[in-house]
């Protein structure tokens, strides 16, 4: 069963300009799956066609098994969003916000359990929101859409203006929400955020789907494995150029640097070494960030051809 899904997916507004441009898009129930693209790339006028704020050109999408037009109404009763361009009530306090959303969503939430739960305090529950930081808002805002225990949660920039302590809060949420089974559909443009909670990441360029894979997967297909580094004693007699995965070994200064083009090499480099009596004084390796990948797919000179990288579909996904 698939909580999103769509075939086809395209938004032109006025000009025929398209911020969505055939997407083809399938997410799986209970996985944490990271929506990756530049600003303007099109993520959050995909996230309104979703929930039915803006209607689509063309092509059809699904949330929970129901149609995203015909029957919003009954998607937005199971699914908790925090927007990116969230509004609260500056008079009303933290609290009293809580207190309404589990009255509209006829939940039994506890309101001062779910504040404490995002990391508003006692004294932040009785405060009017207008006098809130952008974080503390932020906290909020992810609070409610946390109400009623929907079965999946859209999360918009959900990191934005949180200190390091409620980024590291809302990761923890994120992970326990998916241990539950809840599915997360996580946008961003905060590559680190993605790759620290999402099991699998499709990213977004000009309205189209560039690619769909679990971080690694994307790391192996743009070529970009990792760089091993070991410090010896004194010279290396052995071949570690034909070991499968590596690209290139290089000897200098006491270090040997292997480029790999399969994380999973490394381990096979330094059995050979130690097999082969090679003294390892010390090892070091470097993989390629998100980042790095994240600009093979959406920069015209990743690769130096003047063209993006060519999409992926994996696990039946189409790009």
């Amino acid at each position: 069963m698939t909580a999103i899904e769509t075939h086809d997916l395209t938004k032109r507004f006025d000009g025929g300009v398209a911020a969505v441009d055939g997407l083809d898009l399938r997410v799986e129930r209970g996985e944490v799956f990271g929506f990756l693209g530049p600003n303007g790339a099109g993520k959050s006028t995909t996230i309104n066609v979703l929930l039915d704020l803006v209607r689509p050109t063309a092509g059809t999408a699904t949330v929970l098994g129901m149609d995203a037009q015909a029957e919003s109404e009954a998607i937005r009763e199971r699914v908790g969003v925090l927007p990116e361009g969230f509004g609260l009530y500056d008079r009303l306090s933290g609290r009293r916000h809580l207190e309404l959303a589990t009255e509209w969503r006829d939940a039994g939430d506890d309101p001062d359990a779910v504040l404490d739960r995002v990391g508003l305090d006692a004294a932040d529950a009785n405060r009017p929101v207008g006098d809130y930081s952008k974080g503390m808002a932020r906290r909020l805002a992810l609070g409610m859409a946390l109400v009623g225990d929907p079965d999946l949660l859209i999360l918009d920039e959900p990191a934005a203006g949180l200190d390091p302590h409620g980024v590291r809060r809302m990761r923890d949420i994120v992970r326990e929400e998916a241990a539950d089974g809840t599915t997360v559909f996580f946008s961003s443009h905060v590559l680190g955020q993605v790759e620290a909670v999402c099991d699998r990441v499709g990213i977004l360029r000009d309205g189209e789907l560039a690619a769909v894979d679990t971080v690694e997967g994307l790391r192996r297909t743009v070529g970009a494995g990792a760089e091993l580094h070991l410090r010896v004693a004194g010279d290396v007699d052995v071949a570690v150029t034909d070991v499968a995965g590596v690209e290139s070994a290089a000897l200098a200064d006491g270090v040997l640097r292997v480029e790999c083009a399969d994380a999973r090499a490394k381990a096979r480099v330094v059995a050979r070494l130690v097999d082969a009596g090679v003294d390892v004084l010390d090892v070091d390796s470097a993989e390629p960030s998100l980042e790095d990948v994240f600009a093979a797919y959406t920069t015209d000179d990743a690769g130096g051809d003047g063209e993006a990288a060519d999409p992926v579909a994996v696990e039946g996904v189409s790009a």
